[in-house]
């Protein structure tokens, strides 16, 4: 996907992550390199299927980021694409912040 075809923009954000898979009961441990308002990429050897319903949890700036995500496109031994479906109010927030800054734009009162 480019630019030009994604519903918000991505940045560059460097975080630790963990996927838990509830159907195949397994948990992952991966990077997040880009983050936007929809959806993230994670740098990741074993991805999973594409349409995978998985939980995420990113790490960063000594808070947690956690959602429900769908796998919307792999690319193995490199990583994939995951699409936010259900996020609280309080990590909503906490993105908000994540990306505001990752943006380089003034943080507003």
């Amino acid at each position: 996907m480019n630019q030009k075809t994604r519903r918000s923009p991505r940045f560059s954000f460097i975080a630790v992550a963990e996927i838990a898979h509830t159907e195949s009961g397994g948990n992952f441990s991966c990077r997040v390199s880009e983050l936007s308002l929809n959806g993230c990429y994670v740098d990741m050897l074993n991805t999973l299927p594409i349409g995978s319903e998985v939980a995420i949890k990113i790490f960063a700036e000594s808070e947690c980021f956690e959602a429900n995500v769908e796998v919307i496109y792999a690319h193995p031994n490199l990583g994939m694409g995951l699409a936010f479906k259900q996020v609280s109010l309080k990590s909503q927030t906490l993105l908000r912040q994540w990306l505001l800054r990752a943006s380089g734009e003034p943080e507003r009162l």
